[in-house]
């Protein structure tokens, strides 16, 4: 039998994502609204995204051979997909996406609010 721990992973892996690395989003909820940044990296399976400057943290460091200072490291924490809205290009303001298919099979994310095609970067 599933804990309830795998089976709340299961349903995150399932979950569909219209953001790709190097789009810019804007957070829509949370400690961090309405800033704006790039997606430097996306989990999936976690369903998180991590954002360019936003949910910064601090981790203090032993001094490494990397590293030899050590000290205080901050870095940007993961934060949940549905927090953040992909921002339209065109309007500049965060929309919905819906996927199109074209005649030669690719497929297009278009904007809601504008009907303009979103590039992938």
């Amino acid at each position: 039998m599933a804990t309830l721990k795998q089976v709340k992973q299961a349903r995150r892996a399932k979950r569909k994502s219209h953001i790709v690395k190097g789009d810019r989003v804007r957070v829509i909820r949370g400690n961090y609204r309405e800033m704006e940044g790039t997606v430097l990296r996306v989990h999936p399976a976690r369903g998180q995204v991590v954002v360019e400057g936003v949910n910064m943290r601090k981790r203090h460091q032993k001094p490494t051979q990397e590293e030899p200072e050590g000290g205080i490291i901050s870095f940007e924490a993961p934060i949940d997909i549905s927090n953040v809205m992909l921002v339209d290009p065109a309007s500049d303001e965060p929309t919905r996406v819906r996927i199109k298919e074209l005649k030669d099979g690719t497929k297009e994310r278009i904007a809601v609010k504008t009907g303009n095609p979103i590039p992938r970067p």
